[in-house]
């Protein structure tokens, strides 16, 4: 059984949490437990006001921002894509509920004709954000959408050579700050290595989506993925090896929690070495209170440590589910 293979029950903080939600997840998924219709989380106070502050285009709105750095258009598409995912991963929240419309036709507007989700970096592409924004919308119901068809051919257009992904700007040596002066595409190096950073977040998308985690290129970039455990990435961005262990959820950048579970997804087990490394490592990071010793990176929720809790006994019960 899954639970063994860790030295303390994961399930006890879960329950001292008195987070609903949290709960809710919890006896569905770690213990397979009848727990009625997921509709019952989207009443709690968190959600209401997420919903309450919802404009009226579908966005939300973005607290302060620097006007230098990106409009304040595009901070909303930040604020957007970081609201949606709260309600979708953590309240089940899907595109029967008109406030996930709303978000998801206001995130399909920034999309360009090439495909891509554009603003958040200005006028370049951002290879980041694109496959995270799909990651939200497929698994918000909309793996099916055309829109999210042409997202998945742009983003296999963006691979670099050796088949994983970088930001573009990034092969070239250019800062963000200069890059959102250009009013101009950068296309990038393909000839440079692939980013770990970048290729962990493009693969959420393809492990979210049922048809495109099955596809050639997506399996590779995987395997790309699964060799650069625990070292430093190509480039200057959260480049520390110190950066696996930095966690969050909703999931945003790519660390060792992101990668494990879309690495399941993607068809991966634990017979594959790297990722018997990552499960022991994980495992030995658990505190005596169930929790685990990862660094959180700043979040609003005080639940968070019981999220990173889940995320983690789901991922052990997905790769050890052969186990009596």
């Amino acid at each position: 059984m899954w639970l063994k293979q860790l030295s303390y029950d994961p399930l006890s903080p879960l329950w001292k949490s008195h987070n609903p939600a949290i709960e809710y997840f919890a006896r569905r998924d770690l213990l397979g437990e009848e727990v009625g219709e997921i509709k019952v989380l989207w009443d709690l106070p968190i959600p209401r006001s997420l919903i309450r502050r919802q404009q009226d285009d579908g966005s939300w709105k973005y607290p302060g921002g620097n006007k230098k750095i990106r409009s304040p258009e595009n901070y909303n598409q930040l604020e957007t894509f970081r609201n949606f995912g709260e309600l979708v991963e953590k309240f089940g929240f899907d595109n029967s509920h008109p406030t996930i419309q709303n978000g998801a036709e206001y995130l399909f507007t920034c999309q360009t004709d090439e495909g891509d989700f554009r603003g958040i970096y200005g006028n370049q592409y951002a290879t980041t954000y694109s496959a995270a924004i799909m990651e939200l919308l497929i698994k918000a119901g909309y793996a099916d959408d055309p829109r999210i068809e042409h997202g998945f051919h742009w983003l296999l257009s963006q691979r670099q050579d050796d088949g994983g992904w970088a930001i573009p700007l990034r092969t070239m040596h250019i800062t963000y700050k200069d890059a959102l002066k250009l009013p101009q595409v950068l296309q990038g190096d393909r000839s440079k290595p692939f980013s770990h950073l970048i290729t962990g977040m493009a693969l959420r998308a393809f492990a979210a989506h049922p048809d495109y985690r099955n596809i050639p290129e997506a399996q590779h970039a995987a395997e790309l993925l699964m060799s650069r455990f625990f070292q430093r990435d190509k480039y200057v961005d959260r480049q520390d090896k110190k950066y696996w262990e930095g966690v969050s959820f909703p999931f945003w950048f790519t660390d060792i929690l992101t990668s494990l579970d879309s690495l399941y997804f993607l068809g991966f087990r634990r017979d594959q070495a790297p990722i018997q490394t990552a499960l022991d490592w994980l495992s030995q990071r658990q505190l005596e209170d169930g929790t685990f010793n990862l660094k959180i990176l700043r979040g609003r929720d005080k639940d968070l440590p019981y999220w990173i809790t889940l995320v983690a006994s789901r991922i052990f019960k997905r790769y050890y589910a052969d186990l009596k």
